[in-house]
This record gives structure tokens, C-alpha cells and sequence, in this order.
């Protein structure tokens, strides 16, 4: 069996696939790539069946070694890659010959890069996924130096496409839709989370996008009160005493007692899983 061996994990590679869904009225959350449309997009382009695993590589420096014959495609975070010392390709599948070895750069803009192998990883399901969950512990642990991690057969057909023309993630203010929360009457102002440029905190992670601005006032009805804890989705923003919102991301609780303010759009929930520390954000009201 084709495998990679993992000569160098970065600062953080995890196997991920779509999701563990159907489990968080038992308290275990979703997991699954942070930005879904990179990770869906690496499958397609290989033919994989939908929900194959891929390896999810935080801010480059993987370094693997293939044992076997396999195909694989970039996306996500465009990290420069060198195939034995040549560049290879992004959003383009390309094949890696036994022995050859695939080493990733920082990506210059974007946060999260996807490494898909044609017919996925073949590590062991837990509760029908093979995503790790940073949260509760499921799944496969972070991808370490020494790992040999098997290829396996969920292909549904034959490439048939090239390279995919994708935007890059940008490395300027990043526009986020958001629809109202539930909690917004909390809030003086809740259309004070519109007004201005928000900055990324250095302590976000697959958990949560932290945000750094002038802090969000409660109202004063609600000043003191204590919300009982609620079930927590992708893309919910809470907004805890101290004013500053938190960003829900895949590996978010199922419950919180803070109240939410707005929901981010599911799509653009992957723009945010993109956001490197220090970049700016600005929300904008949908209905």
C-alpha cells in the first residue's frame, strides 16, 4: 500500500475530512477542515469520493516522502512547494513518484493549506470521520515526524481537470456577511460589530477566531445577567464580558453561555479559517 512518510509536520498538520456531523446533540462536535471549500475542491480535482481525508498543514514547513506511486493536490493557502527541490504546482494535481519528496513553505497570504492524496488517507475512523477534533481529542493526533500514513481508495472516477483558477486567500481586510444572532438585543449597539476594522488576535485557532478592537457594550438590562449555556454552530460570533467577539470555527464547543450577537455566513466561515494574526476584518449585516 502507497503511503507518506512524514519527514517534518510543520507547526501544525492535522488529518481532516468533511466533518463528523450528526453527533452535537450528544456533545461531539463537527471537526473537518476549517475552510471546506479548499479541502472540497482538493478532492475534486483528484476524483476523490466526497469526504476522502486530506492532510491540513498550518502555515507550511511539512515535509513528506512518498513510498509508492500516488497523485496529490495543493489548495488552500498557496504555501510555495518544492517537488525534490523543483517548484511544484498550486490548485493542479501532479504526481509524486516513490521516493520523491514534497517540502511546503509559509504561504505568503492565507493561513491553512490542503494536501490531498488521490484516493485519501486511509488512517481509523472515529464516529464515521477521520477528522481530528482539537477540542474534544477525537481522531487521529497531529501529524508527527516518523508518521507513515497510508493511501487508500476512495476514488469515484478519473481527473479530468488540469488546474482550477481559485482566488488566493488575501492579505488585506477580509469582508465577512453576517446574519443576526439571536442575543443581539444584549447589546447598546450591536451594529457597533459593522463599524470599523477589527484585528485578528495571535490566540485564535481551529476553535475560534479571537478579534482585538473597541470592545462591544452590553446593555444595560443585560449588564449582569448570567445566560444559560446554548448550542453553538459554525460561525456563530459570542461576544464574552470583555467586549471583544470570538469567531466559532470548527473544533467550536456545542453549548456556550455567552450570548451571540451574529452568525457568519457558512461560506464566508472559510474566508475566516484563512485569517492569519494581525489581519483585518470587517463585518457586514445581512438579513
Amino acid at each position: 500500500m502507497a503511503h507518506l512518510e512524514v519527514l517534518a509536520p510543520g507547526p501544525l498538520t492535522l488529518v481532516q475530512d468533511a466533518g463528523r456531523l450528526g453527533h452535537m446533540d450528544v456533545g461531539v462536535g463537527r471537526a473537518g477542515a476549517a475552510d471546506q471549500a479548499s479541502y472540497h475542491l482538493g478532492g475534486r480535482l483528484l476524483a476523490n469520493r466526497p469526504g476522502a481525508a486530506a492532510l491540513e498543514v498550518t502555515f507550511g514547513g511539512l515535509q513528506v516522502r512518498t513510498h509508492g506511486a500516488v497523485t496529490v493536490c495543493l489548495t488552500g493557502a498557496p504555501a510555495p512547494a518544492l517537488l525534490d527541490g523543483r517548484p511544484a504546482p498550486h490548485a493542479a494535481p501532479f504526481p509524486m513518484c516513490d521516493g520523491q519528496q514534497l517540502s511546503l513553505g509559509m504561504p505568503p497570504t492565507g493561513l491553512r493549506t490542503y494536501l490531498s492524496v488521490r484516493g485519501g488517507l486511509a488512517v481509523p475512523a472515529v464516529l464515521g470521520s477521520r477528522s481530528s477534533d482539537t477540542m474534544s481529542g477525537l481522531g487521529p493526533a497531529a501529524v508527527a515526524a516518523g508518521d507513515r500514513i497510508p493511501v487508500g481508495g476512495d476514488v469515484a472516477g478519473y481527473p479530468d481537470v488540469d488546474v482550477a483558477p481559485v482566488a488566493w486567500p488575501t492579505a488585506g481586510v477580509v469582508e465577512l456577511g453576517v446574519l443576526p444572532g439571536p442575543r443581539r438585543d444584549w447589546f447598546t449597539r450591536p451594529e457597533a460589530l459593522a463599524e470599523g476594522c477589527w484585528v485578528v488576535s495571535g490566540r485564535s485557532d481551529r476553535k475560534g477566531v479571537r478579534f482585538e478592537g473597541k470592545p462591544i457594550e452590553r446593555h444595560t438590562d443585560w449588564a449582569q445577567a448570567e445566560l444559560p449555556s446554548e448550542g453553538m454552530v459554525r460561525g456563530a460570533i459570542q461576544v464574552p464580558p470583555g467586549g471583544q467577539p470570538v469567531l466559532f470555527l470548527n473544533d467550536h464547543p456545542v453549548t456556550g453561555g455567552y450570548p451571540v450577537i451574529g452568525v457568519v455566513r457558512w461560506a464566508h466561515v472559510d474566508r475566516a479559517a484563512q485569517l492569519r494574526p494581525g489581519q483585518q476584518v470587517r463585518f457586514r449585516w445581512e438579513k
